[in-house]
Formats: C-alpha cells, sequence, structure tokens
C-alpha cells in the first residue's frame, strides 16, 4: 500500500517531469495521484492529528534525545564549521535560533553581539543560559512563540537565522508561515541555515511515513524559499537523515561570502 509520504513524493516527481515529455500521460497520472493524496488526507485522521507537535511533545522528544543523541561528534563538527562561516569579528551582528531546546548549537552564536532565541517551551531559558558566561548573559533574549510568530524581534535585525532539528517537524504550511517571519527579521543580505526533512532520500522519507517527521523535499523547500523572494545559496545534506538549505535574504550587507558551496538544484 501507497504512504501518503510515497504518493506526494510520486506527485513531486511528475510536475518536475512534466516539464520534459510526456505530457498527456503526465497529466492524467498526476490528476488521479492528487486526488488520492486529497482523499487520504482528508480521511485519515491519524495523519491529520500528527501534524503540528505541541509544547510537551516537543519536551518528551528532547528527554529522549539526552538519552540517545541524534548529532553524533563528526555531525556536529560539521554544523559548527559551517555556522562559524557566517561569523564576525567586528561590527554589530546579530543571530537569532528557532527551536534551540536544551541549547546543543546556541553557544556556537558567542561571535554575534545580540542572540535571539525562540521557541515553544520557556524552560529552554535557563538551560541555555548556563552556557554562557556571566558577561554574555545581557545578550540573550529569549522568547516564546505558539507557532511562527517572532513579533518581539525587530525586523530587519538579524545576520544570521539557524535552526537544527526543528523544522523536520513542521508540516509545509507551516514551513510557509515561519519563511514569512523569517524573511522580516533578517537585514537584507543575512543568510539563514536551516535543516529541514528531505524525503527524497530513504531514510529521511521514512521518517516522515513513521510519523515521526512531516513530509518535505528539496524541490518543495526550494520553491518555498523563492516563493518569498529569499535566494536558495545551498541545498545538500551532511549525511542522509541531516539535509539542510542555506538561503539569504536580497541586499548589500556582506557577513560572509555568499558562494558558500553552491550546487545545481535539481
Amino acid at each position: 500500500m501507497l504512504s501518503i509520504e510515497q504518493i506526494r513524493l510520486l506527485i513531486e516527481k511528475l510536475e518536475k517531469a512534466k516539464k520534459v515529455d510526456y505530457q498527456e500521460l503526465i497529466d492524467s497520472n498526476l490528476k488521479i495521484l492528487k486526488d488520492i493524496a486529497m482523499a487520504v488526507d482528508a480521511n485519515n485522521q491519524q495523519v491529520i492529528d500528527r501534524l503540528d507537535r505541541t509544547p510537551e511533545w516537543f519536551t518528551m522528544d528532547i528527554d529522549q534525545k539526552r538519552k540517545r543523541p541524534v548529532v553524533n561528534p563528526w555531525l556536529f563538527r560539521m554544523i559548527q564549521t559551517k555556522i562559524n562561516q557566517f561569523s564576525k569579528s567586528s561590527g554589530i551582528y546579530h543571530s537569532l535560533e528557532i527551536g534551540p531546546g536544551t541549547g546543543m548549537f546556541s553557544k556556537e552564536f558567542k561571535a554575534w553581539d545580540i542572540n535571539y532565541f525562540v521557541d515553544v517551551n520557556g524552560w529552554v531559558e535557563k538551560s541555555i543560559r548556563k552556557k554562557f558566561p556571566k558577561a554574555a548573559q545581557k545578550n540573550l533574549k529569549f522568547y516564546l512563540t505558539d507557532r511562527t510568530r517572532c513579533d518581539n524581534i525587530p525586523s530587519n535585525s538579524c545576520n544570521f537565522v539557524f535552526s537544527w532539528d526543528t523544522f523536520v517537524f513542521f508540516t509545509q504550511k507551516h514551513i510557509k508561515e515561519y519563511l514569512k517571519d523569517i524573511k522580516r527579521v533578517m537585514v537584507p543580505g543575512g543568510h539563514a541555515f536551516i535543516q529541514y526533512a528531505d524525503c527524497q532520500t530513504d531514510l529521511e522519507l521514512t521518517q516522515a511515513e513513521n510519523t515521526y517527521w512531516n513530509y518535505n523535499t528539496k524541490f518543495a523547500m526550494q520553491e518555498m524559499i523563492a516563493g518569498e523572494g529569499l535566494k536558495v545559496i545551498e541545498l545538500n545534506q551532511f549525511v542522509p537523515g541531516a539535509s539542510y538549505t542555506i538561503f539569504k535574504k536580497p541586499g548589500k550587507q556582506k557577513p560572509v561570502v555568499d558562494k558558500i558551496s553552491e550546487i545545481k538544484l535539481d
């Protein structure tokens, strides 16, 4: 039996192939698959109920990852190295981390002057503050969000936006909403580095089929980012299960060289 994730993946492949050849065949099959996907979404209440995670769910997930970390030392160093490409030793630069959890990467933003943190759970503040020296405490700003709201963060204020192990749990609709807020808070020329679920890869598709992650693909992520007028710089993965995107807001600010590791997008 086809899962909804497999159906959606097939739809996206046909959408891409549609531009090349077999127009009539693709159109007819695409319509059938879309009708099936809509029917599954409308009638499978279990799928619908698990789409948006609650604060309590994220707390339980973090508790499990304390026992069994999903980021090993090698992957941590890869992510850390990528973050450091955006750091600056002079000037005034602000960062934003979305969904920091226990703050695994939060201390990596010490090169920025002001560090904003947004999470659905208020307890993360105490956990993260312990990772910074007393002198840096005044530069840490924590805000609760009920979904995607970043109202307390000024517009055009952040040079760097980061999120890991958070957007993989969001629906595509949720991601679209967040991209609007990310665009608002970023300075012109600012960058974002975000993990997402690329279900065009077997491992990440399995995570979605097991109802742990929510369905997304590289193709869809590229379209959502471009739809907000943001420029994709990189769509890649460190290892299966660690797909990420780097994108920027158009503008003249230069906190980092744009050509980080550009690749051809499928």
